[in-house]
């Protein structure tokens, strides 16, 4: 009887890291856009068409909510502007989250318990967007969209995790030596 030979940890380490990197670079990049949200309402408001729309004007579900949005950060980044610097720590959230993810990509196994942590993460962003979102009047359609970055989210951490059960099993992987790989 033939035994399939176990995986090669070098693929799958790549596969890991090319994954892992990914997820990393998303998480930069949104956090990096939390940063000018009101410049970035009044371009999505302009790309639509609907620089001097009011809201009660809108064509549709989506125009209105984005001109709501548009003009609640204008009123309050007006009168309050430091209310925007709630929206910077959520933005230097999203980078301090991803150096975590440096752990495992470096070595994965010693560190499977950001990727378990982020899992978790991911779950509990759906009670967030449907709780949170409900107190808060976010439509519906909203917080589910919220809900799939959870979902999404969720599917390469699995995949890396996976990945990191597979070198755990491979009887040629030595956890000291994934740094030099």
């Amino acid at each position: 009887m033939r035994t399939n030979p176990s995986p090669d940890p070098i693929r799958i380490l790549h596969r890991l890291r090319w994954t892992l990197g990914l997820f990393i670079l998303a998480l930069i990049l949104s956090g990096i856009t939390a940063f000018p949200l009101q410049r970035e309402m009044e371009q999505i408001a302009a790309f639509r068409g609907l620089e001097n729309v009011a809201p009660a004007a809108a064509g549709n579900g989506f125009d209105r909510w984005i001109l709501i949005i548009r003009d609640g950060l204008r009123e309050s980044y007006s009168r309050h502007p430091w209310l925007a610097y709630g929206t910077d720590w959520l933005a230097f959230a999203h980078l301090a989250i991803a150096v975590f993810f440096i752990g495992p990509f470096r070595d994965p196994v010693r560190n499977v318990w950001v990727l378990q942590a982020g899992l978790i993460a991911c779950a509990l962003i759906i009670p967030l967007a449907l709780i949170c979102g409900a107190v808060r009047e976010i439509p519906m359609g909203w917080r589910l969209i919220d809900c799939t970055f959870g979902v999404i989210g969720a599917l390469p951490l699995y995949y890396c995790l996976s990945l990191t059960r597979a070198l755990e099993r491979n009887p040629t992987f030595v956890g000291d030596d994934v740094r030099r790989l």
